[in-house]
């Protein structure tokens, strides 16, 4: 078969990026698959492409109903039809069309709590599913164990459809999380694509401060003169909305993204950030999975990242269009007790898990009472199916260890005295890359290169929240 022929009759490009091209050969010859491809490196065509070929549905298990939306629009810009996106966002007529309907869609989009659904299997396998493809695959193991368990049920649900062959994509894992992939997929002798992680268009700063008020009157002065569209993460939901109440002070056209709100405005934000009608968005990790924005030119860590993996996620939203971007992480003396706490407070406490195990008839009771978190009843109740309570208090043992092992990486990255390009390769089991100009701060950046404001933004959209919100969830 000429993959390139069919490449430019489906989507008018003339060469592959670099991976792609084996990736694809490797899933049509029948092959399970593991890609780890950067970010903007598109992931996404390794199935679409195939997609054209495969007799049967492509059936994508994705994290976040905004990646989700994002990737169906993507498809549909490219002119494929035979595309939706099934999640709890969907009217209750929508989601009963599409069912009646499913045959006629090429590519279905789900998450894994929706596919691990009896109703859902029914309809799936009855379809036959050719290709079953995790995306951000990683989240396999870095949510899976954390707070959303239905990643780890993934494999038990391939036997019910059918046992489809499985093409889980990532930019970014270590050889341990690259191991739980495999391990949690059970894919079988797997081809496996590893691109070196790399990006030379970034720039890695790290600035460190004696106390939060220096760091904060550096951060509100860098912010005012550094040129958008940029993404400043926070560590918490508060600090998210009290970082963009600042620049918002300033003048700056700036909006703040996280978990807590409610999903319609969260949208909105994503618009108006790819429209340029904002120049900042100050979140937390949930934003970035399905923000395909190429020109943005600085991402800040206003405080630590809780893992090097979930790092090099953020900063990869950065420079998709290959120009000079910067990375910069912001360090004030004992930040590292705001990632410990977090840390600790994701997994379930001891109390928690007896509690369940004691009382397991009544525990969504004891949810709704709050003596469980919502979040620790999910992660406890896939453990007690599996294992008794002396092993569920060992595997979250565990999981607080990897969280600590995780955190020391990051201290080691702020407190480093090499280069952080080649300490971030290191993190993850890659050779040493080659250092660009303005590689990092150990070697020397040319700030002046990202120091070009750009005041005429678009003024905001005229259409209703519904007309709006129209075009970013299609059917």
């Amino acid at each position: 078969m000429n993959l390139e022929k069919l490449l430019y009759d489906a989507y008018g490009y003339t060469e592959f990026r670099p991976g792609q091209k084996q990736v694809i050969e490797q899933v049509l010859s029948g092959r399970d698959v593991l890609a780890l491809l950067p970010t903007g490196m598109g992931k996404s065509l390794c199935y679409q492409l195939p997609g054209k070929v495969l007799p049967g549905a492509i059936v994508i298990v994705s994290p976040l109903l905004s990646l989700m939306q994002d990737q169906v629009a993507q498809l549909k810009k490219m002119g494929e039809k035979s595309v939706v996106a099934i999640n709890s966002f969907m009217k209750a007529e929508d989601r009963e069309k599409v069912w009646n309907t499913l045959s006629h869609y090429k590519f279905i989009f789900v998450a894994p709590e929706m596919l691990v659904q009896p109703f859902v299997l029914d309809k799936l396998k009855a379809l036959g599913i050719s290709l079953l493809v995790a995306d951000e695959a990683h989240c396999i193991s870095q949510w899976g164990f954390d707070f959303r368990p239905d990643y780890l049920r993934i494999a038990e649900v391939l036997p019910k459809l059918g046992n489809p062959q499985t093409l889980a994509l990532t930019a970014t894992a270590t050889d341990k999380v690259t191991h739980e992939i495999k391990q949690y997929l059970k894919l079988s002798n797997p081809f496996i694509y590893a691109h070196p992680m790399d990006r030379q268009n970034i720039s890695y700063d790290i600035r460190k401060f004696d106390n939060d008020i220096d760091k904060l009157e550096a951060f509100l002065e860098m912010v005012a003169e550094y040129g958008g569209p940029g993404i400043i993460y926070a560590g918490t939901r508060r600090k998210s909305q009290e970082l963009a109440g600042k620049l918002l002070a300033l003048g700056i056209r700036t909006a703040f993204y996280h978990g807590g709100m409610e999903q319609q405005d969260r949208i909105f934000v994503q618009q108006q950030f790819a429209n340029k009608e904002l120049e900042w968005v100050c979140a937390t990790n949930a934003f970035g999975m399905g923000v395909h924005i190429p020109d943005i030119r600085h991402v800040i860590h206003f405080q630590l990242p809780s893992s090097i993996e979930g790092y090099v996620q953020e900063v990869g939203r950065a420079g998709r269009d290959n120009l000079p971007s910067l990375a910069t992480l912001l360090y004030a003396a004992g930040d590292e007790r705001l990632v410990e706490s977090l840390i600790m407070d994701e997994l379930p406490e001891r109390h928690e898990i007896e509690l369940i195990y004691q009382r397991t008839e009544q525990a969504k009771q004891l949810v709704d009472q709050g003596m469980i978190r919502e979040t620790a009843y999910r992660i406890i109740s896939y453990w007690r199916e599996r294992l008794p309570l002396e092993g569920t208090l060992n595997q979250i043992e565990q999981l607080k260890k990897e969280k600590q092992r995780q955190a020391a990486s990051v201290r080691g990255l702020v407190h480093s005295s090499g280069c952080i390009r080649h300490y971030l390769s290191v993190s993850f089991d890659q050779e040493n890359p080659n250092v660009p100009p303005n590689c990092c701060s150990f070697h020397g950046i040319d700030h002046r290169l990202f120091k070009a404001r750009q005041n005429h933004l678009k003024a905001p959209s005229q259409g209703g929240w519904k007309e709006r919100l129209e075009v970013l969830l299609p059917i």
